[in-house]
């Protein structure tokens, strides 16, 4: 099950998990509040997983594929996982999938505070287009995730400040929907 917290204001490793302490930890619903949507699914399987196969035909992610980030695996791997922890947004969802190992996606709260979400094998996340986030791994340096997409594939990522994209002032009126819902 995901595990996510508020982070610290530490700038050692990246990798390491950055708790508060005490811990504040961030509910599924915190995250669903931000747009982030959370499954759990059969990693082992995902090959013939009927979730997955319905997931990907509910939400129309028809392409995807597989990527592993680990130093032996990876070309320029230092640059990338350095671009990867860059704050940033996309103008699509993303959608990663991990299959094996694990990491950490960071996202902006309400309030522009970090919350660090943990991912294993297993766990599935979309990040609202528009989002603040960025990616890392953890201490074990390995993940193997499949990346789901509407269509052809976009990579570009916006590193902050990006606010005058449509995507980002959508994502800003969803929030304030949440926050207007919420009262």
């Amino acid at each position: 099950m995901v595990e996510a917290w508020y982070m610290d204001e530490s700038q050692e490793d990246q990798r390491a998990p950055h708790r508060q302490r005490p811990n504040r930890a961030v509910s599924l619903e915190q995250l669903r509040r931000l747009g982030v949507v959370y499954r759990r699914l059969d990693a082992d399987n995902y090959e013939t997983d009927p979730c997955l196969k319905e997931i990907r035909r509910a939400e129309n992610y028809s392409w995807m594929d597989i990527v592993t980030i680990h130093k032996d695996k990876l070309p320029n791997y230092e640059e990338k996982i350095k671009t990867f922890y860059e704050e940033h947004l996309h103008l699509d969802d993303e959608i990663r999938y991990i299959l094996e190992g694990s990491g950490y996606f960071d996202v902006r709260d309400k309030d522009d505070k970090w919350i660090r979400i943990s991912m294993e094998k297993g766990d599935m996340i979309t990040l609202p287009a528009g989002i603040y986030h960025r990616f890392t791994l953890d201490e074990n340096n390995y993940v193997k995730a499949m990346r789901l997409f509407v269509g052809e594939p976009v990579w570009t990522a916006y590193n902050r400040p990006a606010d005058d994209f449509p995507a980002r002032k959508q994502y800003m009126e969803f929030l304030a929907q949440e926050a207007h819902n919420g009262v």
